[in-house]
């Protein structure tokens, strides 16, 4: 047994320390995001009354409401929606997001009650931008996700004539809506200064990072991948050559980062034989 154990050989030893360490990047990658997220909403944002949009700022009205704790609801608002969606996404994604999620939540819960960290509105609603933006972007550069809001609008967008950046869009500003109509005009306007930061901060932490995956699939059954893959991801592709004479047809598709191992699966539920290739 002792020499099975010690048996690796450098190259052995050197291919598991790269396969071992990209998963652990990727989980201290998704805790810190979710600790600097939490110090934006629990330390900046939440004790001035300073709301911004997606599940995150759902969370807040209703713990302003209810005055329970905040990071109860992060977490009981998120989960389902992560739970319903596991069947199009893979399981390294909602793996890391429930990480993200609990860490999330709990350290809402652990930091509530200490003071601001600042006592103006302003630099809160900045310093609150800036900390949650980048634990959200920080969270989804490392494969996962602190805010379903997005995903969720894309999962649900087929079965409604609008768009997910139209459900995002409605979603947000019937929270920041709210968060006026509880708070004020001038707390609305700190929400929305606290918001645009956040959705800046997010984009400029994935700058460089490809949010999607465009494939090409080589099949001899294209026509039932196209129609399983809008079926079954929602997702349209393009027949770039139909297969004929016993030739394998081409299909193009594009896929969210966490749906990516999904469709792999589903095509090759339909041809052991296709080859599906990542289009830089």
């Amino acid at each position: 047994m002792r020499n099975k154990l010690t048996a690796f050989s450098p190259v052995d030893r050197r291919r598991l320390h790269w396969r071992i360490n990209p998963i652990l990047i990727n989980i201290l990658g998704v805790i810190v995001g979710a600790l600097l997220a939490s110090v934006g909403l629990e330390l900046f944002l939440m004790p001035h009354g300073i709301v911004v949009g997606g599940m995150t700022g759902l969370s807040a009205i209703m713990a302003f409401y209810t005055e329970m704790r905040l990071g109860l609801f992060l977490f009981l608002l998120n989960l389902p929606l992560v739970l319903l969606q596991r069947k199009n996404i893979s399981a390294s994604f909602s793996l890391l997001t429930v990480l993200g999620l609990l860490v999330f939540s709990i350290s809402a819960i652990l930091l509530h009650p200490y003071p601001a960290l600042t006592a103006s509105p302003i630099p809160a609603a900045i310093g609150g931008g800036l900390s949650l933006g980048f634990g959200i972007g920080l969270a989804v550069r490392f494969g996962g996700s602190l805010d379903t809001a997005q995903n969720t609008a894309e999962w649900i967008n087929f079965k409604l004539p609008l768009s997910a950046d139209w459900l995002v869009l409605i979603l947000n500003c019937s929270i920041l809506s709210l968060a006026g109509f509880h708070f004020g005009f001038e707390q609305a306007l700190y929400s929305v200064i606290a918001y645009i930061l956040a959705f800046e901060t997010v984009k400029i932490s994935l700058s460089n990072f490809r949010y999607s995956r465009t494939f090409t699939i080589t099949s001899l059954y294209c026509y039932e991948i196209q129609e399983a893959l809008l079926i079954r991801l929602n997702r349209q592709s393009q027949l770039l050559e139909p297969p004929h004479n016993g030739k394998s047809g081409t299909l193009l598709c594009k896929s969210d980062l966490w749906e990516a191992t999904r469709l792999k699966a589903l095509v090759k539920d339909y041809d052991r034989d296709s080859t599906i290739t990542l289009k830089e």
